[in-house]
């Protein structure tokens, strides 16, 4: 893994755009817009670097899908903050019918700089810093635009990436399990003011209707409530009985609607029911308790952080440690807490998670993001930031396997 600049290619802001990433700029506290898309540089991988990290994504796949069974079956759904019991009993139900309910894809970050040693904690295997297995974004740019620059920059060569085609496969498989004769539909959140939930909605309705699918879409706002058939309607007032929604579980079940969404919610073939997409057990893999669970069943793996859901332990004086809220996104209320300082124990719930600083190449924090589709991997997308912590201010650089 080696980090390489390069120029930019003329008018790569309008290319891109064309290529479904609507916005390739960000917009940062002090007024000024600079690019999310960076193709001012690059990164290299090896093939057999890429094979060995491809293992390492569905072997962590796989030990996250034993911890959701284990949290079904020991009960913790209060580790993950799922204290409302009618809540744990969908999720369980779900996860018992999950062969009716297959994921769609997923999105894991992982620490890894590709070198093989090094006193100032560089080196060693990739390392899991969470699994965003709910409503994971950066798919559109990992899936096409990085595809089209290694077509333009570096023709011939390989890339960590059959996003596209994998996608499309897995609504194949999916459209025997949807109920027949209404459209799947697809649904982002109108409060997106930055258009990154809508550009991903827009890119996963593409790979469905390629897959044949019969597709609609609207805002999860505008999905409304019949009192009288007590069904969930679309802004036409048909009844909508499958939908893929980028919005939150955790939100989705609390909610003005949440009792409605939980009465109604279709764990496999019920009749005037709505089943969502993702499941709803994706909710035992979007919550960042995960971690925790996954350090207590697999205690020493290489590829895991030690993380510990009731405090830091022993992290405040070994390696220090990063605090971070059961749910989130884009790093919001994330804490590093560095080696020597006074442990702390927030007041929410949090997983305390070992202090894993992210390779510096030349200044640019990076972190990998390994995606799965159905119970494979797929492809890799790397975002950089300036800080620690990776943001909603990060960029995004394309690779190439040489």
């Amino acid at each position: 893994m080696q980090r390489r600049t390069i120029e930019p290619r003329p008018d790569w802001q309008r290319t891109v755009e064309e290529q479904g990433l609507i916005y390739p700029l960000t917009r940062h506290p002090d007024g000024t817009l600079r690019p999310y898309w960076d193709e001012s540089a690059y990164y290299v991988f090896s093939l057999p670097e890429v094979e060995a990290l491809e293992e390492v994504v569905e072997e962590l796949h796989g030990m996250c899908l034993a911890a959701a069974e284990h949290i079904v079956s020991a009960n913790r759904f209060t580790d993950l903050g799922i204290t409302d019991p009618h809540i744990a009993a969908a999720v369980a139900e779900a996860w018992h019918r999950r062969a009716e309910l297959p994921s769609v894809y997923g999105r894991f970050d992982l620490r890894y700089d590709g070198r093989t040693g090094g006193t100032d904690g560089s080196g060693g295997p990739a390392k899991l810093l969470e699994y965003n297995a709910d409503t994971p974004t950066s798919l559109v740019e990992a899936a096409s635009p990085q595809w089209f620059w290694m077509e333009d920059r570096f023709p011939g060569a390989d890339q960590w990436n059959s996003l596209h085609e994998r996608l499309i496969a897995a609504w194949k498989k999916q459209a025997a399990l949807l109920p027949p004769g209404s459209p799947l539909h697809f649904a982002h959140s109108a409060a997106d003011e930055l258009g990154e939930d809508l550009m991903t909605v827009a890119y996963l309705k593409e790979t469905a209707e390629q897959a044949g699918l019969d597709t609609d879409w609207l805002a999860v706002e505008e999905i409304g409530w019949d009192s009288l058939s007590g069904r969930f309607v679309d802004n036409q007032l048909r009844f909508i009985r499958s939908c893929f929604k980028l919005y939150p579980w955790e939100w989705l079940t609390t909610d003005r609607f949440a009792g409605h969404v939980l009465d109604t919610l279709d764990n496999g073939g019920g009749t005037g029911t709505t089943l969502w997409i993702e499941p709803a057990w994706k909710m035992l893999l979007s919550n960042k308790a995960l971690l925790a669970i996954l350090w207590e069943l697999y205690p020493g793996h290489p590829n895991l952080l030690p993380a510990y859901l009731d405090g830091p332990r022993e992290l405040a004086h070994t390696t220090g440690y990063v605090s971070k809220p059961l749910l989130g996104r884009e790093g919001a209320g994330v804490i590093v807490h560095e080696q020597g300082a006074a442990a702390v124990v927030r007041q929410e719930p949090c997983c305390y998670q070992e202090l894993a600083p992210l390779p510096d190449f030349d200044g640019n924090r990076v972190v990998l993001g390994a995606w799965v589709v159905e119970d494979e991997s797929a492809g890799l997308g790397i975002r950089e930031s300036s800080g620690p912590i990776t943001d909603e201010y990060a960029r995004f650089l394309p690779h190439v396997i040489l």
